[in-house]
């Protein structure tokens, strides 16, 4: 079910369906539209004739004829006219209508453009919002795995503030923007103090002494480790009262990995996946810090990806595809 944001040329995605920004008639134009009808040939044309054309903010489907994708669902987004016309209304309505369209054909992966964001005039910036919660907030309830496609990863961008607030963030914490002349200075000064004097004798940095009654050997060690990442994960799930599905769903996490991570006591997940539940379980930053290093991990401040993530978390903003959005601004991975 999870939400992937990918730079890529929408005609050659091998999915169910692809989604077309298409104008009232049906009839090809220009943008992703043009590039479409391009691909797919002439058949596609000749079936969105028989289709009557389609209201802005309704949607309907063909087939993918020479295209990758099986299907291609059409659906006509609102002209921007300064946003006091309905058009988030209706830019939330060409999608939900998609996806609609999509579950009812049995649809397993659907590929989406930025709807309206080209000749149509929608700031790319809500453009973007408006397709990630609407899209989000349907794969919540639906077991559907959406691309959102886009050509150019600079211009999607998120407001401004965040933006700004994310990059002040990062600012103030990335270790390589901090690591200069002065660190160096002082790390040598370290060094030549820790230094013998000539003719003396080197330290000893670690004398072997008797074995104490705390000591114990290491089988014993083994016996006493602490709960694993899944065992902490499962807890953490009951602890909150969500159901299995809720808490994959809202990690952005395939429903087979997270069967994965249940069935095996001692499952290690990748970094972005223990992330992701930290996320979804809405763990203040303390406790995600523990259930990442559950899994071996821990925040790092030579990252962005890290610090984004961090910040997100430490300012209690749990809404993953927000995340997902600027991890993709930043031109970092995504989250699940």
């Amino acid at each position: 079910m999870p939400l992937y944001i990918v730079r890529n040329d929408i005609t050659t995605m091998k999915v169910d369906a692809i989604v077309n920004a298409a104008n009232e008639s049906l009839l090809g134009g220009g943008g992703v539209d043009g590039a479409i009808h391009r691909a797919a040939g002439p058949g596609l044309l000749a079936e969105c004739r028989t289709l009557g054309g389609c209201a802005t903010g309704q949607a309907k489907i063909t087939k993918g004829y020479r295209l990758p994708a099986a299907h291609v669902i059409h659906t006509v987004g609102p002209v921007w006219r300064g946003g006091h016309y309905g058009e988030k209304d209706l830019l939330v309505s060409a999608y939900r209508n998609s996806l609609e369209l999509a579950r009812e054909h049995h649809c397993q992966t659907v590929a989406f453009p930025l709807i309206s964001s080209g000749v149509y005039g929608y700031p790319k910036d809500q453009a973007l919002k408006v397709a990630v919660d609407t899209i989000g907030e349907f794969l919540l309830g639906h077991d559907m795995t959406v691309y959102l496609v886009v050509f150019d990863r600079a211009a999607y961008t998120i407001g401004g503030k965040l933006f700004a607030d994310i990059a002040a963030y990062i600012d103030d914490r990335y270790v390589e923007d901090h690591t200069g002349s002065e660190e160096e200075e002082y790390r040598r000064s370290i060094a030549l103090a820790a230094a013998p004097a000539p003719g003396a004798a080197p330290a000893r940095l670690w004398e072997p002494g008797p074995r104490t009654a705390q000591a114990v050997s290491l089988d014993e060690a083994l016996k006493r480790l602490d709960e694993s990442f899944s065992q902490m994960l499962l807890r953490k799930i009951d602890e909150k009262g969500m159901t299995d599905a809720q808490c994959y769903k809202k990690a952005n996490i395939d429903r087979k990995l997270f069967s994965k991570i249940r069935s095996d006591v001692h499952y290690k997940p990748s970094k972005p996946t223990a992330m992701a539940f930290a996320v979804a379980l809405e763990l203040p930053l303390e406790e995600a810090r523990e259930l990442l290093e559950k899994a071996g991990f821990a925040f790092s401040h030579a990252s962005k990806f890290d610090i984004i993530v961090e910040y997100f978390i430490a300012h209690r903003n749990y809404n993953i595809f927000e995340i997902n959005e600027a991890l993709f601004a930043f031109d970092q991975s995504l989250l699940g």
